[in-house]
């Protein structure tokens, strides 16, 4: 059993798993109780980089989410309910310093279950430590107004909690997804109920456990294992809760938004992204160039926001690609304790999935350069090449479906208008980089693109946990982050006093 930051993270196998957590990861958490799945069943956690299974999990379902929604709801209507802000945010910062404190072991079992380089799995660690803080800040600043009216009355408003959270969260970044969004929601005073991913679930149990440390009351935080189809349909047709946050796939997120519009609960949804870096031919390409590829690369490019689409103008063109492929043919894909560029993708389904859409760009389009597989890499890891793509149409289903994997494409574009056309020209619209000195193409650029961020000479402005994050279109609607995200966990009731 490890604890704190014992661990080293310079070598790391699939048997560490097990000595490095201080909790049980085949129990469920349920009023401030580890339980065993109701179906008494468990699923394998498998390591992406071996294909090995290196531990389990408990197989929650429906029973389970019923038990978790009424604890949450106990705990909503009686002490947390009467819990103020101020304490909601010590217990939060608490939270955070013990997170900080077992930083190390928790990106040790984010590398082991999602796979992806140790370095990065540990900045999640610190993201997810910052979540907490931002929020334990906020929570006692969630305000709200008084309204000029007619004479006679005062009016004004109270922001009050929804009660019960549903927070559904994907498998790529469990760590960070979780604390932006259990942090937002206990800090405006809900309630929550997770369901977890069930490639990667272990971290997020993980967090449950510090969150019980630091002293959160019972029922105020659950967390059930257990299959999408399984325990996180439960909690999206759920009618105890009052509302829901998914992050994840389009079509998952329909079928969720469909069951909880049974319900009529509102719901955050952060879904697929096809955002793309937009190069105009008077950027600082040294400042760029670093961030072209790796905003594509992290997490093996398995993230919604990830850049898989480079617009460049044709006066630029030919040397973007030069140095773009010049820097591909530099990545490594390795296990994911061994400090490569890339770590494996989260299993064989994802790999095949990836691996199609490479071997349809390779019978139709160019290939502008190719990363490489360490020798040594086990077989049966789940690793791909990091593929370029040339001269690719702006319709070609590369350039407009969602990969999720490390997989760019190069499109050439004329002229502003045409690089705008191109850029929204897709279902999605997350996120889009644009790179130009021109302040007045800056100004007209991030008016004009159907996003809901818009990064100018950078992108993603390293995680952002104060920036608000969401879409347009398919990639969903509402907003993580910052302010924004506390307001979408409550809602507004105004108060109208006659008094003459």
């Amino acid at each position: 059993m490890a604890s704190d930051s014992t661990v080293t993270l310079d070598k790391a196998s699939s048997t560490e798993l097990q000595s490095i957590l201080w909790f049980d990861p085949t129990r469920i958490l349920i009023d401030g109780q580890w339980r065993a799945a109701a179906s008494g069943q468990v699923l394998p956690v498998e390591n992406p980089s071996t294909g090995g299974i290196m531990g389990q999990i408990a197989r929650g379902g429906a029973a389970d989410i019923d038990a978790a929604v009424a604890a949450a709801r106990r705990a909503f209507e009686g002490p947390w309910g009467r819990t103020t802000a101020t304490e909601r945010g010590r217990i939060l910062m608490k939270m955070s310093e013990l997170v900080l404190q077992r930083a190390e072991a928790l990106a040790m079992i984010e590398a082991l279950d999602v796979g992806k380089p140790l370095h990065q799995s540990l900045n999640d660690a610190k993201a997810l430590a910052r979540y907490l803080e931002f929020y334990a800040g906020a929570a006692d600043k969630l305000m709200g107004t008084t309204i000029p009216y007619q004479h006679g009355f005062t009016v004004y408003t109270l922001r009050e909690p929804h009660g019960v959270a549903g927070i559904i969260i994907p498998w790529n970044y469990p760590m960070q997804i979780a604390g932006r969004g259990v942090a937002a929601a206990l800090a405006a005073g809900n309630s929550c109920v997770v369901k977890p991913a069930e490639d990667a679930s272990v971290s997020t149990l993980a967090f449950a456990a510090i969150a019980m440390e630091a002293g959160l009351p019972a029922g105020v935080l659950n967390v059930v294992t257990g299959l999408g189809t399984e325990a996180g349909a439960a909690l999206s047709e759920h009618p105890g809760l009052n509302h829901l946050s998914f992050t994840g796939s389009v079509a998952t997120g329909q079928r969720i938004q469909a069951a909880a519009g049974r319900n009529v609960i509102p719901v955050t949804l952060e879904l697929g992204g096809k955002s793309p870096h937009i190069v105009f031919d008077d950027c600082d390409l040294d400042q760029a160039m670093p961030t072209l590829v790796g905003a594509c690369m992290q997490n093996a490019g398995q993230t919604c926001s990830a850049a898989t689409r480079v617009l460049v103008q044709r006066g630029l063109y030919d040397e973007v690609k030069r140095r773009m492929a010049d820097m591909y043919r530099g990545l490594v894909a390795g296990p994911a304790a061994d400090g490569c560029d890339l770590g494996p993708l989260i299993s064989a389904r994802q790999k095949n999935r990836v691996s199609h859409y490479i071997e349809l760009g390779k019978a139709e389009l160019s290939v502008a350069a190719e990363g490489s597989i360490r020798a040594d890499a086990s077989a049966d890891g789940h690793f791909v090449r990091a593929t370029l793509f040339s001269e690719v149409p702006p319709d070609h289903r590369l350039a407009q479906e969602e990969i999720f994997g490390p997989v760019q494409v190069l499109i050439p574009f004329e002229d502003e208008a045409e690089a705008l056309r191109i850029a929204n020209g897709t279902v999605y619209g997350l996120i889009a980089g644009v790179w130009t000195r021109d302040g007045g193409r800056q100004m007209r650029m991030a008016r004009q693109l159907n996003v809901g961020q818009v990064y100018l000479n950078n992108y993603g402005a390293g995680g952002g946990v104060e920036l608000p994050f969401g879409g347009v279109g398919h990639s969903g609607h509402g907003r993580e982050k910052g302010f924004e995200a506390l307001n979408g966990f409550t809602r507004i009731k105004t108060v109208t006093a006659r008094h003459g």
